[in-house]
């Protein structure tokens, strides 16, 4: 992705709120389940983190790992990633 799509990815997930919230239980197969969902649904969405910091890198690098998404912008708890959907 290129700076201009980066940059247009950042002023639409500036209105959105976070879509799933991974809590005390971590990153689990079922949270995991729910971003590929969310990321087929939206392609664009905000993912809450509540864990340390060191913990919340290391949770977004495997999110978009796992997920083949694209980390857009991270501040604080809060990520924002894409995956093109190809079904669209």
């Amino acid at each position: 992705m290129n700076v201009i799509e980066r940059k247009k990815c950042k002023a639409q997930a500036h209105t959105l709120k976070p879509v799933v919230i991974v809590g005390q239980a971590g990153l689990t197969e079922a949270v995991l389940a729910e971003i590929d969902i969310a990321l087929d649904t939206h392609e664009l969405i905000k993912i809450k983190i509540r864990a340390e910091r060191e913990d919340r890198v290391s949770i977004s690098a495997k999110i978009c790992q796992t997920t083949g998404a694209e980390l857009i912008q991270s501040i604080g708890q809060i990520i924002v990633i894409h995956r093109i959907n190809l079904k669209k």
